[in-house]
């Protein structure tokens, strides 16, 4: 008989990012600060056992060389299984946001097939399948708050932080991560040592610091910075605009990963509900649209994933990722 799961697959936001150099394999050192959130894609998993594999998918926006069939893939070559597995995908989360939908979706599929087929990969197995998928999405095996270096695969759960409401602002703008990182200017020769990455490190720091002693994104997002946003706000004039209205709105306003999504952080959902009567009224521009979020701590990330599987797990044994109760 299949098996079946119906998964939300949740969004983060980078509380903070600081791009410090281009490394020698191509791509950028970071330092950064994830946290995933409560909007959420929709994945609905149908799995039977075959002898031949087939992997499909309806997605309704038919993404080219989708993560959740590589994920899949990766998932069924480490087990050894042969299965038919359909997937269907309702994207909630804004695609090319930097709110890290596609790669929450292939942590999905790594979190919950292994449970489907019975068969366990131990989390370190795990993280290294999500990395070769994305640098974003070994973050999403785990969720809550983390800082994230190298490239962004390696990550380090920091202690939790108050669950605060939040606003997240989609443009309908696309910005291309490539182009972002090339207008940075961040030459293989920046060495970590010289000035401006010193006092970049420095200043993250003391954002984590502050993230550490305050418990609070909202209060600590006066440390904040993405070092993104002058580049891409310059490309984008609108989106310097939006962010000032969502400035004017909230008193914070931050851009996620490389653009082009906002967030603004609250103390209550009061607040929130003003800012957002309050961005209604200055009329952002066409296609924008305004979402409501929470932050979503690892306890309730990790709580939620076992909801959602709990058909599936072995509710005796207290490990993550959860075991199958179809385990052999």
């Amino acid at each position: 008989m299949p098996r079946r799961a119906n998964l939300r697959s949740f969004s983060k936001i980078n509380l903070d990012l600081r791009v410090l150099r281009k490394r020698a394999d191509g791509f950028h050192e970071l330092r950064t600060v994830f946290q995933t959130i409560s909007l959420a894609d929709g994945i609905a998993i149908e799995y039977e056992a075959a002898r031949r594999t087939s992997l499909t998918i309806d997605d309704g926006l038919n993404i080219p060389n989708n993560l959740i069939v590589r994920a899949a893939r990766a998932v069924l070559d480490a087990t050894k299984t042969t299965a038919r597995v359909h997937f269907t995908l309702v994207k909630k989360i804004p695609m090319g946001g930097g709110l890290g939908g596609g790669s929450s979706n292939a942590a999905a599929v790594l979190l919950a097939l292994p449970m489907l087929t019975g068969k366990r990969i131990e989390l370190a197995e795990l993280s290294g399948l999500a990395a070769q998928l994305g640098s974003d999405v070994p973050f999403f095996l785990t969720g809550g708050t983390a800082v994230a270096v190298d490239r962004g695969t390696e990550t380090y759960p920091l202690q939790d932080v108050s669950q605060e409401p939040i606003l997240v602002v989609s443009s309908g703008l696309h910005v291309a991560t490539g182009p972002a990182y090339a207008a940075l200017k961040r030459g293989s020769g920046d060495g970590l040592t010289s000035t401006a990455l010193s006092r970049r490190i420095n200043s993250f720091q003391a954002f984590v610091e502050s993230l550490f002693t305050l418990g609070s994104a909202k209060l600590a997002s006066a440390f904040s910075a993405n070092d993104f946003e002058p580049v891409v706000f310059g490309q984008y004039p609108q989106l310097k605009i939006l962010s000032g209205k969502l400035w004017k709105a909230a008193g914070n306003s931050r851009m996620t990963g490389s653009g082009s999504a906002l967030f603004a952080l609250f103390a209550s959902s009061e607040e929130r509900a003003l800012a957002e009567q309050m961005l209604k009224r200055e009329r952002v521009f066409d296609g924008c649209r305004v979402m409501r979020a929470n932050l979503l701590s690892r306890r309730s990330y990790q709580r939620l994933w076992r909801a959602q599987l709990a058909e599936h797990l072995d509710p005796t044994v207290k490990i993550w990722p959860p075991l199958s109760r179809y385990a052999r």
